[in-house]
């Protein structure tokens, strides 16, 4: 698994800066001079005593750094605002160049960084909060983590990406994305593929909180959420009033894309026969919840 070398320190400030939106890599480079710059300020207090010898040489070392970083460390930081700016208009391009496409085969050109940084793009157009895990590679674990208001506080979900074309994503990594959100505590996952699912991996997430993303099917979410940020807000439609005869029902929403749920009953898998809350979105979205 391809991992990206880091050599210093600087590097590792640099990346997580460049993480977080520009203007908080802005403020964290004003933020950071002035402290620095206060402490580089301060006097070295000569010792009136033999005792105090060491908090002076503590307080000289202290100095010494400030003087330094209080250039080198907001520096960084902008390095890390202009980097966060730079993706962030990468992932806008990403989306805008796929959405535009009408072939489902725009998506087997990019890397497996670029198809992560799309991905994760998709789903701030949806409404989540999106982090990178950064330590993913073409083959790596769970690559983004999105997080959303919820009835009940804010709800996670995990995602992993698979930019495979050459074979079918396999059974085994929705089993191991389904592990890791039972020991994460997360309320959902999305395995997301520029290829495709093979049936038994199909039929794994069938009634499980694990919503599977083939190739056509992400392009055609990425073209309707980019025609939707297009849109003004006087532009886009108002959202349909549903009703539900139940009033739990009627209160309860999906946890994947906030839809009205309905009750149903599994009629394949293990769970065959059981009756669960599943979104009025099916098949487009997969979300569920138990009946307690």
């Amino acid at each position: 698994m391809a991992r990206r070398k880091r050599t210093s320190t600087a590097d590792d400030l640099l990346e997580l800066v460049a993480m977080l939106p520009w203007w908080a890599g802005v403020l964290l480079a004003l933020v950071s001079y002035f402290v620095l710059h206060n402490i580089a300020s301060q006097p070295v207090v000569a010792p009136t005593q033999p005792g105090q010898m060491g908090a002076m040489v503590t307080q000289s070392i202290w100095k010494s750094l400030a003087t330094v970083g209080q250039y080198i460390a907001p520096f960084i930081c902008v390095l890390g605002a202009i980097t966060s700016a730079w993706r962030r208009r990468e992932r806008k391009n990403l989306v805008a160049d796929v959405a535009r496409s009408k072939a489902t085969d725009a998506l087997n050109g990019m890397s497996w960084r670029q198809f992560e940084m799309l991905v994760g793009e998709g789903f701030r157009l949806q409404g989540y909060q999106v982090a990178e895990t950064g330590g993913g590679g073409a083959d790596g674990g769970v690559d983004l983590v999105l997080t959303k208001p919820g009835k009940n506080g804010s709800e996670k979900f995990l995602v992993q990406c698979k930019q495979w074309r050459a074979y079918k994503v396999g059974v085994d990594v929705v089993r191991e994305l389904y592990g890791v959100m039972a020991a994460k505590g997360a309320t959902g996952g999305f395995v997301v593929t520029s290829g495709r699912f093979t049936d038994e991996a199909i039929s794994f997430a069938s009634g499980r909180n694990v919503t599977l993303v083939d190739g056509p099917k992400l392009h055609g979410l990425l073209r309707q959420a980019q025609a939707g940020a297009d849109r003004s807000p006087a532009q886009k439609p108002a959202v349909p009033v549903t009703h539900s005869p139940a009033p739990f029902a009627q209160a309860l929403t999906c946890p994947l894309c906030a839809k009205p749920m309905v009750r149903r009953t599994a009629k394949r898998g293990t769970n065959a026969g059981n009756e669960f809350w599943g979104c009025t979105g099916y098949p487009a979205c997969r979300g569920t919840r138990p009946i307690n």
